[in-house]
């Protein structure tokens, strides 16, 4: 058996994040309209004044954050965490501290408002994702990860501009965001890199954020809100840490104590809408990756990435629809589950609830599976997506089995056919 990891008290409204377990993660902003990267200003280095024509065009003329969440609820998925603003600056919300929002693009309105009100009457949880990094504020200084990084007067550029400023700034645009839409369950900022240095270049950390002061506003304006661990703070001062693109083998800790944690992933290679982007990942990826977040005790907060109309594109429905026909048959294997004390066999995760055990079977065997440390400790199985019976021995003579039974291991007896699901699930009800 595998003892569960207890996560210390946190700040944070900790009780539906882990019951729900999956949500959404929406990157939308000007880029949608370049097609080729949320970071594609950072890649070709293109200016303020290149990057207006972006601003100029900028009409999600389909958009319908109705659909966006009947899409999120049908697959599962019980929040959402949706860009506010990006490092290119643009505000999709009608802020007072700047003209460079969505309100003065052709779309002419409060997109955030719009998604908030969609969101939240489908019953999912609201958070916010909002840019530390701004390319487009004049006070924000150059750094390595700048557009202007490699201009040659980038030093001489920054003289003018007072980090100061822009740390005033964003901190009013935080307090809009908190103050102006009700309930806030997640803030999610992005992101700090305090030890970077290029060409005299130097990254931001939390004396450029004046991030004590920040996280101070954000839980006083928002009592239990849901704080991530990027504005450079001391780990225990975030609410959850933030494995991105890739998954974790074991329960995160931190300083050797267990974290509250979110794998954040994506549908494919980007976060922002790529239209030539080709890694986009297999059904069997994305329904593992979800498994294997919450058999570690953690949650998935998995990216779509709208198109510059406003709508999600046929590549991202297929993946929500993958998301959607297994939750409908195993979301009880994901809501309210964490790790699980007893250890999975290879080629298989477990995830448990109680005195229910799931059993995600990955490499479907020819007939059995072996469970350790589950010798007459299972009541009841069944296959979860249709709750027919699946057999079991643990106490039986090996002869009459057919093969040689270890100590205390449970047999369970599968179908010859794997069931037509993108990863088959037991459930295990323990006595």
């Amino acid at each position: 058996m595998a003892s569960i990891p207890r996560p210390a008290d946190v700040a944070g409204d900790m009780g539906w994040f882990t019951q729900d377990r999956f949500g959404m993660f929406i990157h939308w902003g000007l880029y949608a309209a370049a097609a080729r990267h949320e970071w594609v200003r950072h890649a070709e280095e293109i200016p303020n004044e290149a990057y207006e024509k972006y601003f100029r065009v900028f009409d999600p003329d389909l958009y319908d954050p109705r659909a966006w969440a009947r899409a999120a609820k049908a697959a599962g998925m019980k929040y959402f965490v949706m860009t506010t603003k990006h490092h290119e600056g643009f505000c999709l919300w009608d802020t007072d501290e700047t003209d460079y929002k969505a309100v003065n693009t052709p779309a002419g309105r409060d997109l955030i408002r719009e998604a908030v009100d969609a969101f939240r009457a489908e019953g999912l949880k609201v958070g916010f994702y909002y840019s530390l990094i701004d390319w487009h504020h004049p006070d924000f200084p150059i750094d390595p990860l700048h557009p202007l990084r490699n201009h040659p007067d980038a030093l001489k550029m920054n003289e003018t501009r007072d980090v100061a400023r822009y740390r005033d700034y964003m901190h009013r645009q935080v307090r809009e965001l908190l103050t102006h839409y009700g309930k806030i369950d997640v803030m999610w900022f992005d992101f700090s890199y305090p030890d970077m240095e290029a060409k005299g270049l130097k990254g931001k950390g939390r004396a450029d954020w004046g991030s004590e002061a920040l996280l101070k506003m954000v839980r006083e304006l928002q009592p239990g809100i849901i704080v991530d661990n990027r504005l450079d703070l001391p780990p225990e001062m975030a609410d959850i840490h933030t494995p991105e693109q890739y998954q974790p083998t074991e329960w995160p800790h931190i300083d050797g104590k267990p974290v509250y944690w979110e794998a954040c992933q994506t549908f494919s290679g980007s976060w922002g809408y790529h239209r030539d982007e080709a890694t986009w990942k297999s059904p069997e990826q994305l329904v593992q990756m979800l498994v294997n977040s919450v058999a570690l005790g953690g949650n998935l907060l998995m990216n779509v990435g709208p198109t510059a109309r406003g709508i999600f594109d046929d590549r991202a429905d297929r993946a929500l629809e993958v998301y959607a026909r297994w939750m409908a048959l195993h979301n009880r294997a994901v809501y309210g589950c964490t790790q699980s004390e007893f250890t999975a066999p290879s080629g298989c995760r477990y995830t448990q609830n109680g005195k229910r055990l799931y059993l995600h079977i990955y490499e479907w065997p020819f007939r059995h599976v072996h469970l350790k440390g589950l010798a007459d400790r299972v009541e009841y199985a069944q296959l979860l997506n249709d709750a027919s019976e699946l057999r079991f021995v643990s106490a039986a003579p090996p002869e009459t089995l057919g093969f040689e039974r270890k100590p205390d291991t449970l047999t369970l007896e599968l179908p010859v056919q794997r069931p037509n699901v993108t990863v088959p699930v037991a459930e295990l009800f323990l006595k």
